[in-house]
């Protein structure tokens, strides 16, 4: 059984099938700055084929001339001065410049595979960080529950798709035509009757060629999808493997990627039951020249008489020629299907990287930019509503406001109950009509039930989605007029999800700071009461914490994330449940750690347990997106609202919100909505 997620269109299926030409877009975006390593790289191609050819041309001469004495020692290349008059010296000419042509030929490969290589390559180092480029500056809303094992497939598969078309496809292509175009002309310069007759598969092969390219197309661009989902089923239960294990879903997870595997399988047969048709198909046309140019040139030799409505003659030396060269000929245009597969692919590719990089970007920077230089830290927000669009992919209802539940015993759901159900949620704002000023140095508290729109509040200020109505200032200037840089240099964002790299202690504090010093590094894991774990670690701050600080536990990461943040040492503080998924004791700990970086900064503290934010100088309640309380503490509970009810139930003073408080909650929310029609 599948997800919603997995029913889904491809992230970048709107953007790629909009992708005109992908491949000619390609070579004019990236090839054009790298495009004398491709014409060296032609060059000689060009020159390593035309040398090939020459051993069989000299070899057909040598017989003619020197073994059989029936003509005179005549190359197309080689003026007849140079001719020597002996059979002896021809025949030692004839083996000079047979091995000269394989020398030649060797050189001119070399030199085309380094220019080839370096074309490829470099354009694709372009592409992957061009596109990386791209994905980091594209708004939340795309990162809102996407599939980052499809972004691994275009960034990694696609793009080395398209560097093995570059590297191999392309200038096969172009050896493929030199060596039929040059066969073609010796061939013809031989015997044009002969040569007409060996070459009559070459439009049949190109017309079998056009059919299976406009029937593999599609089922290539199948299979390119079928791989970013297996790819995306893959790095979802790896990355959830503990929830996994603790679910005892192991076997459900199997089923998923069983079936995401089947479904790659699939559409990999699709394409090479179609190959396993080209491929044969091709190989027994160009068999055929070969035969029938053995079967024709045979009994014109054996019979001394052109058959059928050829004339002329034939010797032995051209017989054996056409020969080597049809058989030459053989070998490429049986390649033609390897070709054929990689510009498929790497067709199917470039629109999917095309599709990633023409992603639209919501949040820019105005025209007026305006750079933050030593805020004071006033903040505003003036009448501000916003509601995630339908048509952001992945973006969260008011349900999965990123909101975590936000009291114990039971809380989150008795205030979810107060909230009562609401069908219509994602058509309503998250955030509706919020206004209130935190002046600087002020700590202002969000609380509120899961989905009130809590953590977007913040993620507005810092930008990661814009406001639809109304406007959120700093120091009087709208935040969509600041430049982006500057705005989140100056907030300080401290999550419950807590993010680290795989390096050292020292690297992921300095992270974003990367030219602080040790002293600074020590100074500020000593504010995040992190410094004495650090030091028992087995290399200290040189330690290595793994991917995503898997060697370190919940509190120390948290810590670590804290003193990362002191090290920023932000003008504008943003503390996202700091301290919801730690133990009692880690949270004394962190919770020291969060006042003394708050000190004489703007902060604003999204409250998992009420206890920690008792001494905000402000507290806003949130119900559906609007503050329906406001105040310090004592005048909260003065109030006897849902705030002193939410306070009880977490100091144990009452078990559970009262039915009749439910059922007010509940008429509230409704004349609200009415008092909104």
């Amino acid at each position: 059984m599948g997800t919603a997620a997995d029913d889904e269109e491809s992230v970048f299926e709107e953007y790629r099938d909009r992708v005109d030409a992908p491949l000619r877009r390609l070579f004019r975006e990236y090839g054009t700055p790298e495009l004398h390593w491709l014409v060296g790289g032609m060059i000689a191609n060009v020159f390593a084929r035309a040398t090939s050819l020459v051993p069989p041309i000299v070899l057909g001469v040598a017989i003619d001339a020197v073994f059989l004495d029936r003509a005179g020692y005549d190359l197309l290349f080689l003026p007849d001065r140079f001719v020597p008059g002996t059979d002896a010296a021809q025949f030692w000419l004839s083996v000079t410049l047979i091995v000269g042509s394989f020398l030649a030929t060797a050189v001119f490969t070399w030199i085309y595979g380094v220019a080839a290589n370096n074309f490829a390559h470099r354009v694709m180092h372009a592409v992957r960080v061009e596109s990386f480029e791209k994905m980091q500056s594209l708004d939340m809303w795309f990162f809102d529950g996407k599939q980052t094992g499809e972004v691994m497939s275009v960034l990694n598969n696609d793009a080395t798709n398209l560097e093995r078309f570059l590297d191999n496809a392309l200038q096969n292509s172009v050896r493929l035509g030199v060596m039929v175009l040059g066969i073609a002309l010796v061939l013809f310069t031989e015997n044009p009757q002969l040569a007409a007759l060996t070459l009559v598969a070459v439009p049949l092969m190109v017309g079998f060629t056009w059919w299976f390219m406009r029937a593999v197309e599609p089922r290539y661009t199948d299979q390119r999808e079928s791989v970013g989902n297996l790819n995306t089923r893959l790095e979802n239960a790896l990355g959830g493997m503990q929830l996994v294990k603790t679910s005892g879903t192991e076997s459900y997870e199997t089923d998923r990627v069983r079936d995401a595997s089947f479904s790659y399988f699939r559409d990999t047969m699709a394409v090479l039951k179609l190959n396993y048709v080209y491929r044969p198909g091709m190989e027994l046309f160009a068999g055929l020249a070969f035969a029938t140019t053995f079967l024709v040139g045979g009994l014109w030799l054996t019979t001394g008489t052109a058959p059928g409505p050829l004339t002329g003659t034939l010797s032995a030396g051209q017989f054996v020629t056409f020969l080597f060269l049809t058989q030459r000929f053989t070998a490429p245009l049986a390649e033609v299907s390897n070709i054929v597969d990689s510009y498929q692919n790497a067709k199917a590719s470039s629109e999917r990287v095309f599709g990633l990089q023409d992603v639209p970007r919501r949040i820019t920077d105005g025209d007026g930019d305006v750079t933050l230089t030593d805020p004071v830290g006033r903040v505003s927000y003036d009448d501000v509503t916003f509601g995630y669009e339908d048509g952001d992919p992945g973006a969260p209802t008011t349900a999965d406001d990123g909101d975590a539940a936000w009291a114990d015993g039971g809380v989150a759901a008795a205030a979810g109950d107060a909230a009562g159900p609401d069908e219509s949620a994602e058509e309503d704002p998250v955030i509706d009509g919020v206004d209130f000023v935190a002046e600087p140095g002020e700590t202002v508290a969000f609380v509120g039930p899961t989905g009130a729109g809590k953590s977007t509040l913040v993620k507005l200020l810092l930008r990661l989605y814009d406001v639809d109505e109304g406007a959120i200032r700093i120091d009087g200037h709208d935040v969509r007029e600041i430049e982006t840089a500057s705005l989140r240099s100056s907030l300080g964002y401290v999550s419950q999800d807590t993010f680290l790299f795989d390096g050292s202690v020292a690297d992921n504090v300095r992270y974003g700071r990367f030219d602080a010093d040790r002293e600074a590094v020590v100074a500020a894991c000593e504010a995040a009461e992190a410094d004495e774990f650090v030091r028992n670690l087995p290399d200290g701050y040189d330690t290595r914490i793994g991917e995503r600080g898997v060697k370190l536990s919940g509190g120390q990461r948290q810590r670590l994330s804290i003193a990362r943040t002191v090290l920023q040492d932000p003008e504008i503080l943003i503390l996202d449940e700091a301290t919801s998924a730690v133990d009692t004791e880690t949270e004394l700990l962190i919770q020291r750690s969060l006042d003394r970086l708050a000190a004489d900064r703007t902060t604003f503290v999204i409250a998992h347990r009420l206890s920690t934010i008792k001494d905000a100088d402000r507290i806003l309640v949130l119900e559906d997106g609007r503050i329906v309380e406001r105040g310090g503490h004592e005048e909260l509970l003065t109030a006897d609202g849902l705030y002193a009810k939410l306070w009880g139930v977490q100091a144990g003073e009452i078990e559970s919100l009262p039915s009749a408080f439910l059922e007010q909650a509940r008429e509230r929310r409704a004349e609200t909505l009415s008092d909104d029609d």
